[in-house]
């Protein structure tokens, strides 16, 4: 096996193992969140670039579930429509569609990078929520909702509802995010989630929301959709209680028997006290190791940015995919470029062949 084996699961073929890391773009216009051809042409020019898969940024399944107000969204049938063109245009070209679906939680309602980062206070903000009241901590923090019963279970219908609408539009692939510190992260966290009941406390507690959204999406969408959940296999927070890559590949075990075919294995973000170890090429595939060992497939992402480096994980059976963030921003052709130098057949759309 190799980085352009084809990679199947269910009844979906991607034709290599190179995903494209979901990536926030902040480019939705007035805060509407719907898809704009900015989406159209960055991730349709990764399915040009022959990418076996292109997954969508982190797409809010509902408006408070937003990073920024420049978010993508999925939470009504507007929001699908435009993302149509989006998967007609990526199967044109070859490639397996991808959305990742996700809610911000405490982390919501921030300045995109460009704009300084930071919480917006004031009109163009809303309040976030997220396992308790406790918000993320900035310099002038936003007041945060904690989620009781009836708010839980708006979430997983939220999360619901865009699985749905994927479906329709036509998306492979769906992956759940609980990574990063957004809301599936903070409920699975020690560090953030201090609830002292059905959802807090216990290791089952903390991951039961995870779960139950799970269940809940795999319910709803085709038997031979593949079903991805990114994770941050650890917090980072080596002096006190946190979640450890550990837990991570316990409840991979759970997830893989409740359906999921495939844990994107990251790191990291519940906290800006976070201690983060060196930083250097493929500092997260040990990780994704380990979360393997549960016997669900895995995909590593983090400092991956070269053809051999991205073969060698597939090659000597350390993840299933290698996913590729900030590479494919700077080369957008990274797998055509990846089957040159390694030999193989790659995907050269026919209007570039004299190029190549």
């Amino acid at each position: 096996m190799h980085l352009f084996t084809p990679f199947e699961c269910r009844d979906v073929t991607a034709r290599n193992r190179v995903m494209v890391s979901p990536m926030c773009q902040y480019s939705c216009e007035d805060e509407d969140g719907l898809a704009t051809d900015w989406h159209l042409v960055h991730l349709g020019s990764r399915a040009t670039g022959g990418a076996g898969i292109v997954m969508t940024e982190a797409t809010a399944v509902e408006p408070r579930g937003r990073i920024s107000p420049q978010d993508l969204g999925i939470w009504s049938d507007e929001h699908a429509e435009a993302l149509r063109p989006i998967t007609e245009y990526i199967e044109s070209q070859g490639a397996t569609s991808a959305i990742q679906l996700a809610h911000a939680g405490r982390k919501a309602s921030a300045f995109r990078p460009s704009d300084g980062g930071g919480p917006v206070h004031g009109d163009s903000g809303w309040t976030p929520v997220g396992p308790t009241d406790e918000p993320w901590p900035y310099d002038e923090p936003l007041e945060t909702e904690g989620l009781d019963a009836e708010g839980i279970e708006d979430i997983e219908q939220n999360f619901v509802d865009a699985a749905i609408r994927a479906v329709d539009v036509g998306f492979d692939i769906i992956e759940l995010h609980a990574a990063h510190g957004y809301l599936l992260h903070e409920f699975l966290s020690p560090v953030t989630n201090t609830r002292e009941d059905e959802y807090g406390g216990s290791f089952e507690n903390r991951t039961r929301l995870v779960k139950e959204i799970v269940a809940d999406v795999r319910d709803v969408i085709p038997e031979g959709m593949p079903l991805f959940v990114r994770v941050s296999a650890t917090d980072w927070f080596p002096d006190r209680e946190s979640w450890t890559v550990e837990d991570s590949t316990e409840l991979a075990g759970e997830l893989q028997s409740l359906g999921v075919d495939l844990v994107d294995v990251s790191a990291g973000a519940i906290h800006p006290d976070q201690q983060v170890p060196s930083t250097g090429p493929h500092y997260q595939v040990p990780y994704a190791e380990q979360v393997a060992e549960s016997g669900i497939p895995v995909g590593t992402v983090g400092a991956i940015t070269t053809p051999e480096g991205a073969d060698e994980i597939i090659r000597n059976g350390r993840a299933d995919l290698a996913i590729l963030g900030r590479e494919h921003l700077r080369d957008p052709y990274f797998a055509v470029h990846a089957a040159q130098e390694l030999g193989r057949d790659g995907p050269v759309p026919r209007q570039y062949h004299r190029a190549f």
